[in-house]
C-alpha cells in the first residue's frame, strides 16, 4: 500500500509538472546538462588541454567550432569538460548543506524549547556574515580547489535549509500520525526520520532545485576570482576570468561560459518554480 502510496504521489507531481511547459523544458535542458557532465571527456571534440600557440585566438571554424583560447585550446571542448566541474559545484554543495540545515532544522522543530532556541540563535549569528563572503573566507583557508570550493559553498549555504526545514518540522510535529507514533513509544530518532522528515520534505525540495542554480553561480564566481577550479581544468567561471583582459578584441571568449552559466542557473529556478506549483497542494485538481 505505502508502495501504491508513493507512485500515486509522484505520478500526481509529475502530472501537475508537466502542466508547466516552461519547467519541462527546464528538466530537458538540466538532464542535457548531466549527460554532457558524465559524458563530456568522450564527446569533446579536441583534449581540453590541447595547445597550439599557432591557432592562438582562432576564430570560429569546421575544426573549432567556437574558436580558440589564448594558448590555442579548443573552446567548445572546454565548455563540455567544464560542466562537470560547475554542476558538481552546484550538486555536491547543495546536498552537504541540505544534509547538514536539515538535521539542524528537524531537531530544533520537533524538540522546541531550549534547543530550538540555541539553534535559531546560533543561525542568527551564522547569518549575520554575508553567504558569499564566508564562502570567500572559507575557500581561502581551506586554500583554491574545486573540493574546498565546494566545502565552502556547502558550509556557507546551511541556515537556509535549516530555518526552512524548522519551518515544515514545525507545521507536521502536531499531525495525528506523529501523535499515533508517540502512543506507540516510538523513538525520537524513528519518529523524525519515518514520519516528520519525509512530510516536510516538500518545500525543501523547492529549494534545493533553485539552490543548486545559486551555488553553480557562487562557484563559478569563486573560480572567476582564483579560488575555485584550478588551471588547466575548465569551469565556466575561470574561463570567463581568463578572458576578461581580452574582452574588447575577443568578447566571445567570455560570453559563451557566461551563457552556460545562465543558461543552467535558469534552469534550475524555472523547474523550482515548476516544483512549487506541482507540490502546493492548493494548486492540485
Amino acid at each position: 500500500m505505502k508502495k501504491k502510496r508513493k507512485q500515486s504521489r509522484l505520478y500526481d507531481v509529475w502530472r501537475q509538472l508537466k502542466k508547466n511547459k516552461l519547467a519541462v523544458v527546464a528538466l530537458v535542458v538540466l538532464v542535457l546538462l548531466v549527460l554532457i557532465a558524465i559524458l563530456g571527456p568522450y564527446i569533446a571534440p579536441h583534449p581540453y588541454e590541447q595547445q597550439n600557440a599557432k591557432q592562438a585566438y582562432a576564430d570560429s571554424s569546421a575544426e573549432h567550432l567556437l574558436g580558440t583560447d589564448k594558448l590555442g585550446r579548443d573552446i567548445l571542448s572546454r565548455l563540455i569538460v567544464g560542466t562537470r566541474q560547475s554542476l558538481e559545484m552546484g550538486v555536491i554543495a547543495v546536498a552537504i548543506a541540505a544534509v547538514i540545515g536539515m538535521t539542524i532544522g528537524a531537531i530544533a522543530g520537533f524538540y522546541g524549547k531550549w534547543v530550538d532556541n540555541l539553534c535559531m540563535r546560533l543561525l542568527d549569528i551564522y547569518q549575520a556574515i554575508p553567504m558569499f563572503l564566508l564562502c570567500i573566507t572559507l575557500a581561502a583557508i581551506l586554500g583554491p580547489s574545486l573540493q574546498n570550493a565546494i566545502i565552502a559553498l556547502g558550509i556557507g549555504t546551511v541556515p537556509g535549509y535549516a530555518r526552512l526545514m524548522r519551518a515544515s518540522v514545525l507545521t507536521v510535529r502536531e499531525k495525528e500520525y506523529v501523535e499515533a507514533a508517540r502512543a506507540i513509544n516510538a523513538g525520537d530518532a524513528r519518529i523524525i526520520l519515518k514520519h516528520i522528515v519525509p512530510n516536510a520534505m516538500a518545500p525543501l525540495i523547492v529549494e534545493i532545485t533553485m539552490g543548486v542554480g545559486a551555488c553553480i553561480l557562487a562557484g563559478s564566481a569563486l573560480s572567476f576570482i582564483g579560488l575555485g577550479v584550478q588551471p588547466p581544468t575548465p569551469e565556466w567561471g575561470a574561463m570567463i576570468s581568463e578572458a576578461r583582459n581580452v574582452m574588447r578584441e575577443h568578447p566571445t571568449l567570455a560570453l559563451y561560459p557566461g551563457i552556460c552559466v545562465m543558461i543552467s542557473v535558469l534552469a534550475c529556478n524555472l523547474l523550482g518554480d515548476g516544483l512549487r506549483d506541482a507540490l502546493d497542494p492548493r494548486l492540485k485538481n
